[in-house]
């Protein structure tokens, strides 16, 4: 079975098990190894399978904690209608100084995790693309502060920026212009924090959201002018029309 449909098929496993024992919010769940002996799968398909659990709202990962069952988002809380720049902008503020109070606490197994994140985003792991590793590589950070009000800030961040089609399309076209940099980025923040720098940690967080809004202006730019192009060849045709005959 391919990798993709394994994945899903062990999500669905882990919904029923939580209805059939009946685990409530809050609730843990059985161990990544546990689960990955009960299902037949390896324990990295047991750990996918969460962390789309988790985009859903469905579960929750906790670093050095563990997974555990959250309340029934079948109704999503209402998110504020805000722009792809005003999330980033946001993120930027936030996971910069998450970053920062992480670096001086964050343990040897989180960072041991961000190793593996950061070496899949380069595409070359076939069973952890590359979106999904820079959003877990960006919560174990977030989780890693010890601070459960900041680490629901982070979460409700990236729910506008996973949940909303226009905030999504943005980040897909700045991807598209220049995702070159992902991989030093995230390897500079990840050596801070190996550092225990805080403010080398906070430094290069802060770096990495600045290249992304600056790209992300360039592209409204280069949007706004092809948008103006298209409204004046439209007005010289019509320009052309009426002064014909």
């Amino acid at each position: 079975m391919r990798q993709t449909r394994l994945f899903h098929s062990v999500a669905e496993q882990i919904v029923q098990l939580i209805a059939t024992e009946g685990l409530g919010p809050g609730a843990k769940l059985p161990g990544e190894r546990e689960l990955a002996d009960r299902f037949g799968v390896s324990r990295v398909t047991v750990r996918e399978a969460e962390l789309a659990l988790q985009a859903q709202g469905k579960l929750s990962i906790k670093t050095g904690s563990g997974v555990f069952v959250c309340a029934d988002r079948s109704r999503p809380e209402g998110l504020p209608t805000v722009s792809a720049f005003e999330v980033t902008e946001a993120r930027s503020l936030f996971e910069s100084e998450a970053a920062a109070l992480a670096a001086a606490v964050i343990q040897d197994e989180a960072l041991a995790r961000l190793d593996y994140l950061v070496q899949a985003m380069d595409g070359s792991n076939p069973d952890l693309d590359p979106d999904t590793a820079d959003r877990e590589f960006h919560h174990v950070i977030a989780a890693s502060a010890n601070n459960a009000a900041v680490l629901h800030t982070i979460e409700n961040l990236w729910r506008m920026r996973t949940e909303q089609p226009h905030v999504m399309a943005a980040h897909k076209a700045v991807c598209e212009i220049d995702d070159s940099s992902r991989v030093a980025e995230h390897t500079a923040i990840l050596d801070a924090l190996k550092a225990h720098d805080s403010a080398g940690a906070r430094r290069a967080m802060r770096n990495h959201f600045n290249r992304l809004l600056s790209v992300m202006l360039d592209a409204s730019a280069a949007s706004a002018m092809q948008e103006l192009e298209r409204q004046m060849a439209a007005s010289r045709e019509r320009f052309m029309i009426s002064t014909r005959g």
